[in-house]
């Protein structure tokens, strides 16, 4: 299989004061008044003719001796903040996409922080070049891109290349977590995970600890062995620890695993969505990929992370409706659907967790479709315990444009739903408030640790290329984590 984030790691990203030669595909911010880069070869008027103005994501290509120059749109002159800077590089990408040599300006826009700047735009190429090739056969399908050049001013380039540098390890970040979740799940189960885990904490200075079946037993991991029983694949926990020198602070990330989500006894029915249950470990590839880029964005933080990996198949030994099960933290759950498991895998995590004493928790899962029907596809849903530690990621999310929206954990209200005759609890609470009710559910396993939980139900995926994503699994998620972690503080 072709690696298509190896690729995209692979791309030169630098800076320089002019076009070099190499570049074939060169854009040029416009906007809508004022004046036009002469290179551009266009003028404001012949642009106009074109159906152009110059606004946010607008586009226009034009041949340029053996290559292009494209105009692409940043709004009213002061307008433009570095979420619009992404999103018009992303454009530029998309223009010039059969081009392997990118140069532009985009950096250079007045107004936005240099180094955000730079960020910004290297994100925005970078991630809407990225294809995923997998098993095709023409390999030709994958992204183009060798090198991408930021041309801005002498004032911002140092500013700017500080920033590419960044963007340019965020964006194998979240590429490596699309990659994951494209994945189709023969190729990738949780042996394989933890051993890309494996080679990802080697590569980035972190200490790597994985768990078999053996040993979640004699943990009392019952949440994960519980959803495992129907499966033919072992499970796997993997511990992953970034450990700086004088952390500012203390942050447990916990991942859905779900390599495979067919619902189990309580079986999903077959139909496009059921296809892309590969997707459904995509909070564990969303942890895994943002613990990747810790070490060289010298993130100050010390954070520890669970990933916890499972299939989840209908079978002769398979959970059954009416099962018990006891998770780590000794809690007894009762089984009403064995399509709502992903909250009983994180049980576990957020158990072991909690045992671990962080400043704060924040898990993340392909939780409820219930989200998505209150949210969209596009929005993630937020909930926590701590409503500093969920303004902090809404703070992230808004700077980074990985919207989520935070959902109301109605305990006084809600908790009732999810009383058993025979357990402490049971994993669902009824057709109304899914998400809310799945919230409430992995409280119980957080003690009186901050926590907070992201349902990216919805834009775990695009069905077809948009702004930053292209069509497939979208890595959402991770640059929000990577934000998160390297400018937590410590809630309360």
């Amino acid at each position: 299989m072709t690696d298509a984030s190896a690729t995209l790691s692979a791309v030169d990203v630098s800076t320089a004061r002019s076009v070099p030669r190499a570049a074939t595909a060169v854009g040029y911010a416009v906007a809508t008044k004022g004046a036009v880069a002469r290179s551009l070869g266009l003028s404001r008027s012949a642009l106009e003719a074109n159906g152009f103005s110059g606004k946010p994501g607008q586009v226009l290509a034009v041949p340029s001796g053996d290559g292009l120059a494209v105009a692409v749109g940043v709004g009213d002159p002061g307008s433009i903040d570095a979420n619009g800077l992404r999103s018009a590089a992303a454009a530029f990408a998309r223009a010039a996409s059969k081009h392997a040599h990118l140069a532009t300006n985009l950096a250079d826009v007045d107004g936005v922080d240099a180094k955000a700047a730079g960020q910004a735009v290297a994100e925005g190429v970078l991630l809407a070049s990225y294809r995923y090739v997998g098993l095709k056969n023409d390999e030709s399908v994958g992204s183009k891109l060798e090198s991408l050049t930021l041309m801005v001013g002498e004032k911002r380039q140092k500013g700017v290349d500080q920033g590419a540098e960044r963007g340019a390890v965020v964006a194998a970040a979240a590429a490596f977590a699309r990659e994951l979740a494209n994945t189709p799940p023969t190729y990738l189960n949780a042996k394989d995970i933890a051993a890309k885990a494996v080679d990802i904490g080697s590569a980035s200075g972190l200490h790597v600890e994985v768990f078999n079946k053996d040993e979640l037993e004699q943990m009392g991991c019952g949440g994960v062995l519980g959803v495992n029983r129907g499966s033919t694949e072992p499970p796997r926990m993997v511990k992953l620890t970034w450990s700086p020198k004088n952390p500012t602070g203390h942050l447990a990330l916990v991942g859905k695993g779900i390599m495979y989500d067919s619902g189990g006894i309580s079986l999903k029915p077959s139909d496009a969505f059921h296809q892309v249950m590969k997707m459904d470990m995509s909070g564990a590839a969303a942890v895994l990929s943002t613990m990747s880029a810790l070490k060289a964005l010298k993130c100050r933080t010390k954070v520890t992370a669970w990933l916890m990996c499972t299939d989840n198949m209908p079978s002769g030994s398979a959970l059954k409706l009416g099962d018990v099960l006891t998770m780590r933290n000794g809690k007894t759950v009762e089984i009403h659907n064995t399509d709502a498991e992903g909250r009983l895998v994180l049980a576990d995590g957020l158990s072991l967790a909690v045992e671990e004493e962080p400043d704060a928790i924040v898990d993340i899962a392909t939780l409820t479709g219930a989200v998505m029907g209150a949210l969209g596809p596009d929005i993630a849903g937020l909930l926590g315990t701590d409503q500093a530690l969920v303004d902090q990621l809404k703070q992230r999310s808004a700077d980074i444009d990985e919207p989520v929206w935070q959902l109301p954990l109605e305990k006084d209200r809600y908790r009732k739903l999810l009383d058993s005759v025979v357990a402490d609890m049971r994993n669902i609470g009824g057709p109304y408030g899914g998400t809310i009710t799945a919230s409430i559910f992995l409280s119980e396993f957080t003690g009186d640790v901050p926590w907070a939980h992201l349902d990216i139900a919805g834009p775990m995926k695009v069905d077809g290329d948009e702004g930053i994503y292209s069509k497939g699994a979208t890595g959402f998620g991770t640059r929000l984590l990577i934000d998160l972690a390297c400018n937590f503080s410590l809630p309360g």
